[in-house]
């Protein structure tokens, strides 16, 4: 529960609908969403720690913290961060939207108040799956949006919060049920299970990023220890920055209705800025970053 005059610690590289959930909440009980600005060039993880431990003040009560930031694909330094706001008594909340697939997460060992990630994204189950971890702490103090049966069962507390959150209406648990199938899945098709997964992404976006980087003629944006499965690189433009109209940004449109290529462009009011984001999964090759590449060149006629 908020107070008038408490914060929640937002960087500016957080998915906006997230952000909107904070600004909802913060503008009804009269807390104060603190937004955190944080380059999106950086030398080293240091740079991004200092500037969210530097937002924290003695009406700090939450920071929500990614584990990999959609708009701008780099990897946050989310472990140190946990640790050191937790230390500071803030509680953290991360946001694993791209985590689990793409980072190593043993929850047990990074122990933060709540996490949350999906499992649509790169552990490839049916969309609507995802995971929920909320901190023993903390349970009493959580339920769930939809109030059921469970609210009033006489349970101990790990099986009454398991009622309230599991059984919450009448929706179809189909898609959660797919993930442990798909974890060992996905894991048996590459050498080295689910840490090979993630090393032969990480170096395929790192070929992709620098053919990316060579085709819009910059360089890279972050060192190559801050960058996952997927790598976001600043895409040139002349103007204002806005929102994507609703039938979707011109580039990304043109890249898809053209090339036949799938690749976000995000338009970023927030840092004046456009990003292009590619990612990397077992089943991309380099040849499709090449292709993407040269439709690039085509398009800025360099």
């Amino acid at each position: 529960k908020l107070s008038p005059g408490d914060e929640i610690i937002v960087p500016d590289h957080a998915y906006q609908a997230c952000r909107n959930a904070i600004d909802f909440v913060t503008g009804r009980s009269g807390a104060r969403t603190v937004i955190v600005r944080i380059p999106f060039r950086v030398v080293d993880e240091s740079e991004i720690v200092e500037s969210i431990l530097s937002g924290v003040t003695s009406r700090t009560v939450l920071a929500m913290i990614d584990t990999v930031s959609s708009p701008t694909g780099i990897r946050m330094p989310f472990e140190s961060l946990v640790y050191q706001l937790q230390d500071r008594g803030v509680d953290v909340l991360v946001d694993a939207a791209h985590g689990p697939g793409i980072v190593p997460l043993n929850i047990s060992k990074l122990n933060p108040a709540y996490i949350t990630g999906n499992c649509h994204k790169w552990l490839c189950t049916p969309k609507g799956s995802a995971f929920l971890h909320i901190r023993d702490d903390k349970r009493m103090k959580i339920s769930p949006l939809n109030i059921g049966h469970g609210y009033s069962s006489d349970l101990p507390v790990a099986e009454k919060f398991r009622f309230e959150f599991d059984w919450s209406g009448t929706r179809d648990p189909s898609p959660w049920l797919c993930i442990p199938f798909s974890i060992e899945y996905l894991g048996s098709q590459i050498k080295g299970g689910w840490e090979g997964i993630m090393t032969k992404n990480k170096k395929m976006i790192l070929q992709g990023r620098e053919l990316l980087c060579e085709a819009l003629g910059t360089t890279p944006p972050t060192p190559d220890h801050m960058i996952s499965s997927m790598s976001s690189v600043e895409f040139p433009w002349e103007g204002e920055v806005l929102p994507s109209p609703p039938n979707g940004e011109p580039t990304h449109n043109l890249l898809y209705d053209e090339y036949r290529i799938q690749v976000p462009v995000i338009s970023w009011p927030i840092h004046c800025t456009k990003y292009i984001r590619i990612s990397a999964q077992i089943y991309n090759s380099k040849e499709e970053y090449e292709y993407l590449s040269e439709s690039l060149k085509s398009i800025l006629g360099s």
